[in-house]
């Protein structure tokens, strides 16, 4: 469908889709947890591999994705890169969803789909059939 000005009309789902994508980028543990760090200022690989107790390809791996997705921004300086996020913003959302799990009482980790009750504590990943 067009639009009488030239501009295509879009579905409201369709207009969802840039802020799904934003949560999707978040929804991630070990992506959170870096851009949690990132909120204490800039961080190397190896402090975030340390902080994190993960593998350096795994660190890197979700710096990546958050870097194509806009939200952190690499800084050389000489041979090492330093992280940071890009948008102030992104501690509003942060802090914005610490008061909804508290107004909730972190009622989503109920959900079946997404939630964590069905985790195994030791990884996160949901253990099905047991």
């Amino acid at each position: 469908m067009t639009m009488p000005d030239g501009a295509v009309a879009v579905s409201p789902r369709q207009e969802l889709m840039p802020a799904a994508a934003l949560f999707h980028s978040l929804s991630d543990a070990t992506r959170l947890a870096i851009v949690q760090h990132l909120t204490g200022g800039e961080a190397r690989v190896v402090d975030l591999t340390e902080r994190l107790g993960l593998a350096q390809s795994t660190v890197s791996a979700h710096l990546a994705c958050l870097r194509d997705c806009g939200l952190v921004v690499g800084r050389p300086q000489g041979r090492q890169m330093f992280y940071s996020l890009t948008h102030p913003e992104l501690l509003d959302l942060l802090s914005a969803a610490q008061t909804l799990l508290g107004a909730t009482g972190s009622a989503v980790a109920l959900c079946p789909n997404f939630g964590t009750a069905g985790a195994s504590p030791a990884t996160g990943v949901e253990v099905r059939g047991e």
